[in-house]
């Protein structure tokens, strides 16, 4: 999740340069002077059931610092549990000199917001509905609200949209989420261990009460923008990275809600783009803004699709995603360890459980590789693998991990996916597995765009541990795979 130092750096990289250059498209390239100082006030904003949230208030000031007069748009900018109220304020800045209210927050539960902190919420998303017409009845707004976050802050972005605050116009979401429970907690129906550090130390509570709810219910179910995509009708300005944890989320909602979402997918790790290479700059989020809350003229992206080729590729726009260019592509999984285009042929390949956090050793996984590709390869879109197998004990995990082998030999990883067998029906109850009875499991890879370039060979590893995107707590014993596929979109 979000840390002081990428708010820090966020801001930083207003001024500094970026990495490469940004897409060829005017909304990218938008921008306009600052025109207004900053006045900042400490305030409680009420919430319907009595209780309040600690907020600063960042509004256009005046040459004297007094708040200027008029109505403004607003934003409230990235709602969060992190109490770092000053450093997300002087990363609205750059949106308050441009003529718009920043209401920063801290959630229920953190910094000076009383109240017990349970991230995600029915009651978190109440407060951010309240907040927001809050927002939007003063007399100093212009009754448009938008909301901008990233991690964190991009899934409570997404989740007030679904709230449907009706003075909510317009959000831009950053490597936010469709399912918490799916893109989260349990990959694939696995707990990861990737999320420890982040509940022990913003919200130790969920130590107690996720490993209650290892199902698909109506827990999850409260905190999922997928259980109400239906309602995610808000103009929708997504910001993912092709290397973040929640791209799956992402592109997930994209394709649910075309008419209304735009995403921008770069080559990004975890947290805002400014500051990391091919950074995209902050003048698509203000003609984003500009356009629905302040009623500007500003440029939509040229396409509804605006993604960086990995590794190095630059930047491509499409009409959709996958684009009409691209194609499926299955390559089979076979005997010898060769990966080939075709249907493939039943074969007997085994692998020892690795129960111990770490990578299991080279024998605790089946690797599939083709021979040098001949032509570039781009994958471009999602991947589906479907296993055989067979479990000498009452469950077992499969983590099919996607690689690009570099002429020398190096590894790549490219993407990557996870099943719990007892899963395999979907995660709202469990499927008996029987010892020594072979299952097909459909193993959900997550999207990539990338290019292998010619001479490259494409690998595909199955093995029952990934630590730690996913925890190693399969059952002691053997994994039989006797069949598998794994269909790629190409483009």
């Amino acid at each position: 999740m979000k840390s002081l130092a990428l708010a820090l750096a966020q801001v930083a990289a207003l001024a500094t340069p970026a990495a490469a250059e940004p897409p060829a498209d005017p909304f990218f390239a938008y921008d306009r002077p600052a025109t207004y100082g900053v006045h900042v006030e400490r305030t409680r904003v009420p919430l319907r059931d009595g209780s309040h949230l600690a907020c600063d208030l960042h509004r256009p000031a005046d040459a004297a610092g007094r708040p200027a007069p008029g109505r403004f748009p607003a934003i409230v900018y990235d709602f969060n549990a992190y109490d770092q109220l000053a450093a997300f304020g002087a990363a609205a800045r750059y949106y308050v000199t441009r003529g718009y209210v920043a209401a920063v927050c801290n959630v229920r539960g953190s910094g000076a917001s009383p109240g017990r902190l349970d991230p995600f919420s029915a009651q978190e998303q109440r407060d951010n509905h309240d907040l927001i017409e809050w927002l939007g009845t003063r007399p100093w707004t212009n009754g448009r609200v938008g909301q901008l976050g990233v991690s964190y802050g991009g899934h409570t972005a997404l989740l007030a949209a679904v709230t449907k605050p009706p003075h909510l116009a317009a959000i831009i979401p950053v490597d936010g989420i469709s399912d918490w429970y799916e893109n989260t907690i349990y990959r694939g129906g696995i707990y990861s261990a990737r999320i420890r550090d982040w509940q022990r130390s913003t919200a130790p509570d969920t130590l107690v009460t996720y490993p209650r709810h290892p199902l698909y219910d109506d827990f999850w179910r409260e905190r999922s923008v997928k259980d109400r995509w239906a309602d995610l009708d808000v103009p929708t300005l997504e910001i993912a990275g092709w290397y973040d944890r929640y791209r799956d989320g992402m592109v997930a909602n994209y394709q649910a809600r075309k008419h209304n979402v735009w995403l921008v997918a770069g080559p990004w790790q975890h947290g805002m783009p400014a500051g990391q290479y091919a950074d995209i700059g902050t003048g698509g989020f203000l003609a984003w803004f500009d356009r629905w809350l302040g009623g500007r003229p500003a440029p939509l992206p040229a396409k509804k699709i605006t993604s960086f080729e990995l590794p190095s590729g630059g930047w491509r726009q499409y009409d959709d995603w996958p684009a009409a260019a691209a194609h499926p592509r299955r390559f089979a999984l076979a005997g010898d360890g060769t990966l080939a285009p075709g249907p493939g042929t039943p074969f007997a390949g085994s692998f020892e459980v690795n129960t111990e956090p770490g990578p299991g050793r080279p024998d605790q996984r089946l690797a599939f590789t083709t021979g040098p590709l001949r032509h570039d390869l781009v994958l471009a879109g999602g991947i589906e693998a479907r296993i055989r197998a067979a479990f000498t004990a009452t469950d077992g995990n499969l983590a099919v991990i996607v690689s690009d082998v570099a002429p020398d030999g190096t590894a790549t990883r490219v993407t990557q996916g996870w099943l719990k067998a007892s899963h395999r029906h979907g995660h709202q109850r469990q499927a008996a597995v029987v010892p020594g009875v072979a299952y097909d499991l459909p193993v959900h890879v997550w999207p990539t765009h990338y290019r292998l370039g010619a001479g490259h060979r494409l690998r595909v590893t199955v093995g029952s541990d990934d630590y730690p995107e996913i925890d190693s707590d399969a059952p002691a014993g053997r994994v039989t795979v006797t069949r598998g596929s794994v269909e790629f979109t190409t483009g």
